[in-house]
């Protein structure tokens, strides 16, 4: 699922996206963790993975999903 960066917050590893519909959702330090990423920027486009409603994976939208 494609989103697009609305907070990023280093220290943390954690912020939120916006979805396609509007919908904001945050992510933790897991999510951003699990993938090759090493800073995110707002506006930025990226791919997302969710399991139960919450995001586990973030990455570019230009690298594989696992």
């Amino acid at each position: 699922m494609q989103a697009t960066v609305r907070t990023f917050d280093p220290a943390t590893r954690s912020g939120s996206v916006f979805l396609d519909d509007g919908a904001e959702i945050p992510f933790g330090a897991a999510a951003f963790d699990a993938g090759p990423l090493r800073l995110l920027r707002s506006g930025q486009r990226v791919n997302i993975v969710m399991d139960g409603g919450q995001v586990t994976y973030i990455t570019l939208s230009t690298f594989p999903l696992p």
